[in-house]
């Protein structure tokens, strides 16, 4: 690929691999409720949605961090807190050992050429009246690219991704099938030549052939770029074959995080066992024979006290209800954090002390 004469490199790895290329701290986003007036006349109390509550991680450089978790749990918010397509509440953001936003750190425009995000409705993601060429040449020329470099760095992804750039190039977005149109997002992210990609549910609308083959393509241009991802989706089965480490949330919070073998091999939070036991089975004799999961998530308006996944949890107690549990490491699983009062051997939860006494 020809290097811009314009276009500003992607900042370097200054801290080496072993520093995380992201690192997210109590990242927190309330969205309000808007009330009847009667509502608000008669108790003028604020209500929020708790779409995002304090969440902690870090994304290690080269690898695929998963996040998975029910419709509603906050995926897709956090996506869209770390591009920066939203202002949080509260929390912060490390890139690469730098500050996002703040003084001193790196500034927005030039985080934003280190990040790009793919998302799941691939029509609705272009621009119906720029041509495939035009799509992946815009955004480097507005950062400064000369339109026969942006251009000539157009064709060159487009050929990457498998589209034949005399054949597409030329196309507009209603000629093409969803699979090739998510090809086309995905070149347009790296003609930025990004460090970070988001990938919110960006195979989900795809057949399964096209699936696999838009998924081997990530893995080979993540390994030729050295791209770092962020991969969302409800597929656990995608989840397992392109992730490095899966992190589970539920209504707002992250409740499990660790390496995907650990996670899928053995879980330590009942909320990631019932994920995970609901996944479609090839082997007629692992058949699912009762629901995992009764009943829906709490109002995220007003999230129950203390675990909030208790209401559901076959193993809750007393202690669940009076105090939230903190994301520590799991017993005998290096790497691997759990919030749950069943692996806190102070908690008082029958279970961790039974543990304990083993």
């Amino acid at each position: 690929m020809n290097p811009s004469s314009n276009l500003h490199a992607p900042s370097p790895d200054r801290g080496g691999p072993a520093q995380p290329l992201l690192v997210v701290r109590d990242l927190k986003k309330y969205f309000p409720v808007r009330g009847g007036l009667l509502d608000g006349l008669l108790n003028g109390e604020k209500k929020f949605v708790h779409a995002v509550d304090g969440i902690n991680f870090s994304i290690a450089k080269g690898t695929t961090l998963g996040i998975v978790g029910e419709s509603g749990c906050g995926k897709s918010t956090t996506a869209r807190l770390i591009a920066k397509l939203m202002e949080p509440d509260s929390g912060s953001m490390i890139f690469d050992g730098d500050g996002v936003g703040e003084f001193g750190g790196i500034e927005l425009k030039a985080f934003r050429r280190n990040l790009q995000m793919v998302f799941q409705d691939s029509f609705a993601s272009l621009n119906p009246r720029l041509t495939i060429v035009e799509t992946i040449a815009y955004g480097p020329m507005a950062h400064g690219l000369s339109k026969s470099d942006a251009t000539e760095r157009a064709r060159q992804l487009l050929a990457r991704v498998g589209l034949e750039p005399d054949q597409f190039g030329s196309r507009y977005p209603h000629e093409l099938s969803g699979g090739q149109r998510q090809r086309i997002n995905i070149a347009r992210a790296l003609a930025f030549e990004p460090r970070l990609v988001i990938l919110d549910e960006a195979v989900a609308a795809l057949d399964k052939s096209v699936q696999a083959q838009v998924l081997n393509l990530l893995q080979e241009l993540k390994a030729e770029h050295q791209l770092t991802y962020l991969f969302i989706s409800h597929d656990l089965h995608v989840v397992h074959y392109i992730c490095d480490e899966v992190m589970v949330m539920y209504l707002g919070q992250v409740v499990e995080i660790g390496p995907v073998e650990q996670i899928y091999g053995n879980a330590a939070h009942p909320y990631t066992r019932a994920l995970l036991s609901a996944v479609p089975s090839m082997d007629p004799a692992n058949r699912t024979q009762k629901p995992p999961l009764v009943g829906d998530p709490p109002n995220p308006i007003n999230p129950p006290a203390g675990c909030r996944f208790r209401e559901r949890c076959p193993h809750a107690e007393p202690v669940c209800a009076v105090r939230a549990p903190a994301l520590v490491p799991a017993a005998h699983l290096p790497g691997h954090l759990v919030a749950c009062h069943m692996n806190d051997s102070q908690s008082g939860h029958s279970a961790a002390v039974m543990e304990q006494a083993a």
